[in-house]
């Protein structure tokens, strides 16, 4: 009787699981990151800021989540570069070269195109993609 319960719950997820490989829509964000993000992204690492800002909703909570910085139409370019070069009271700042400025900027545009943070759970679709209307 056991034995026949969980051949039937194997099943039933090996059959979800053919349906949702197939019938999901979402294709992965596959975007090569630049080598200017390259550097960006081990200047990030290097500077710890993961331990104060996320993405994709992972990492400290001192600082804002920075997933879709570069899209958010409040900021930008020039106030991504002028808040990483000058800091603020809770943000010290890092004595950044205009060209690692750039490539930590480089870095966050490049993460605001692969991916959206704090997706509401209205827009996950039942195979677990989301579901964003932009």
């Amino acid at each position: 009787m056991v034995l026949k319960v969980w051949l039937s719950l194997a099943g039933m997820f090996m059959i979800y699981t053919v349906i949702v490989y197939f019938k999901s829509d979402s294709q992965p964000n596959n975007i090569p990151p630049s080598e200017k993000a390259i550097k960006g992204w081990h200047l990030w690492q290097a500077n710890n800021c993961h331990t104060c800002h996320q993405l994709y909703g992972l990492g400290g909570y001192m600082g804002p989540d920075l997933t879709n910085i570069a899209s958010d139409s409040t900021k930008g370019y020039y106030y991504m570069k002028a808040f990483i070069k000058s800091g603020s009271a809770k943000m010290p700042d890092f004595h950044l070269s205009d060209t690692e400025t750039d490539e930590i900027i480089a870095f966050l545009q490049w993460v605001d195109k692969s991916g959206k943070n704090h997706v509401s759970a209205d827009q996950v679709h039942w195979t677990g993609t989301y579901i964003i209307n932009n």
